[in-house]
């Protein structure tokens, strides 16, 4: 028989062979921060469908920088969030909304009127949630409902393997309508509901080891001290800004317009302009302020250029003017050959023009095209109507912060899967990392290398264990049953029958 030493340390190396075969990034990864990524999501076609058909006569509208993807699918931006390379446990926020409204009644209000925001999701094992927060019309009172973060949808990241990777990248997950996400909806469609299938992206930071930990430079100033230099020398009231941006979408049917069948286009920016797909950032404001009067005149930086068949329109040399709570943005526009200096383009709302935090800011306030803006667009539009909001944000010093560009990328979204088919993997190590991390591709091979390992020295060590037992009596007559086998000599396969698959045809919301 084994001495009590040795079967003490080969019990240890059983239970200690596992880890030690884990690669290092698994074993002692850091947690990473989310900054940047994307959620495509259509919510559910058949809805989409309904809202704008013949019965509902609605349609949607989109706010906080969410964007259209073709018809089928809305962007939302900016995640930020954790993601855990060793568990694969991420959480993802991202910004944007969605308001669908339909069956308009005759105050001009929606008896349909649903609004999805700043969704949420949160993945771990093969599973997950997304949350939103939720605006809903109840059909019998009419009252709204307001609910924030609701677990909207259940995900199945079935097979799915999230470890390893330096963020996380997955297409055509399919999600499924929660109790709580019924309610949410108003009730259109039951528990359990198939909804339309998720795309995501979360991209991470290169962990910084220590940074909390630095020690504080000699000679820092005090924290009081600063504050007290801050009031003394604060933004005055008048006279020029640091730095300004404005963002402008012009107008989401334009642009699905000059990139759709018809006019088989697209658009350019330049000399400082800035696309985040769905809104147009003109930057290097110049200009003045009076913080009293509430005043801005301010011109910006940004050649934006549409093309397309039939299509030839450029605006350049933004200017905006804010003055008796009421905006104004113009542009040189130039169509068909002719450019004409600063015309009006739309009027904005700027009743609240405080500053704060140095910073003067407008907020996607609801846009009206001028009867110049009208001609600028050969008549598409008439004079008066709702264009893309417009966000302007002027620093009145060199400390304020501008607003960051909405995180929605040019790429076009991924293609959802197939119900059923393999989910994409994890994202790998970008070119310039410290080192390879494990992707999911490498995984079961660890598994095979740490189980085959696990078996061996297993065997080995029962055979010594065998060779070191020596009978109490030699007239003993050895044992008539068998031992039993190494571990892993019974193995049995998991047939998964319940098998997830999206409906084949659409249907109608519940009336």
């Amino acid at each position: 028989m084994l001495p009590a030493l040795p079967r003490a340390l080969v019990a240890a190396l059983l239970l200690t062979l596992p880890l030690a075969l884990l690669p290092a990034s698994l074993a002692h990864a850091a947690e990473r921060t989310v900054s940047g990524g994307r959620l495509d999501w259509g919510v559910k076609s058949s809805f989409r469908t309904y809202v704008t058909g013949p019965v509902a006569q609605g349609g949607w509208s989109l706010s906080a920088g969410a964007a259209t993807l073709g018809t089928g699918a809305f962007r939302f931006h900016s995640a930020q969030g954790s993601y855990d390379p060793g568990s694969g446990a991420t959480t993802a926020r991202y910004a944007g909304g969605v308001r669908f409204t339909g069956h308009p009644e005759s105050d001009g209000s929606a008896a349909l009127d649903l609004t999805l925001s700043n969704p949420t999701v949160r993945l771990s094992g093969g599973s997950g949630t997304l949350h939103a927060d939720m605006r809903s019309r109840d059909r019998a009172s009419g009252d709204f409902l307001d609910r924030a973060q609701v677990p909207l949808a259940t995900l199945n990241l079935t097979g799915v393997d999230l470890r390893g990777g330096t963020g996380v990248a997955v297409s055509g997950i399919p999600a499924t309508l929660t109790a709580e996400g019924a309610v949410a909806f108003a009730g259109y469609y039951e528990a359990g509901t198939a909804l339309d299938p998720v795309s995501l992206s979360a991209d991470t930071l290169d962990p910084d080891p220590g940074q909390e930990d630095a020690p504080e430079t000699p000679g820092d100033p005090d924290p009081a001290d600063g504050e007290a230099a801050e009031e003394e020398a604060g933004p005055a009231d008048t006279g020029a800004i640091a730095d300004a941006v404005v963002d402008w979408g012009v107008r989401r049917t334009f642009r699905e317009y000059v990139t759709g069948e018809i006019a088989a286009g697209t658009w350019e920016v330049t000399d400082g302009a800035r696309d985040g797909g769905a809104v147009f950032r003109f930057t290097a404001g110049k200009g003045n302020h009076d913080a009293r009067q509430r005043t801005v005149d301010a011109r910006f930086s940004g050649t934006l250029h549409f093309t397309g068949n039939g299509l030839d329109l450029t605006l350049s040399a933004v200017t905006v003017s804010v003055q008796d709570g009421e905006g104004t943005l113009s542009a040189d526009v130039r169509s068909d050959g002719t450019t004409e200096k600063g015309r009006p383009l739309v009027t904005f709302d700027a009743p609240s023009l405080a500053p704060e935090e140095g910073l003067l800011l407008v907020t996607e306030a609801p846009a009206r095209l001028t009867d110049a803006g009208a001609a600028a667009f050969g008549g598409l539009y008439a004079a008066g109507t709702g264009m893309d909001p417009v966000t302007l944000a002027v620093a009145l010093d060199a400390e304020a912060e501008l607003p960051v560009l909405p995180d929605l990328g040019s790429e076009p979204p991924a293609e959802p899967e197939p119900a059923g088919a393999p989910v994409q993997a994890p994202g790998h190590a970008e070119p310039g990392d410290a080192g390879p991390a494990a992707s999911s591709s490498s995984l079961p091979l660890l598994a095979t290398t740490a189980a085959g390992a696990l078996l061996l020295l297993s065997t080995v060590c029962l055979l010594l264990l065998r060779r070191n037992r020596r009978p109490a009596d030699a007239a003993t007559p050895p044992p008539t049953t068998t031992p039993p086998g190494p571990p892993g000599t019974d193995r049995r396969t998991r047939t998964d029958t319940d098998t997830d698959t999206l409906p084949t045809t659409e249907e109608t919301p519940r009336s």
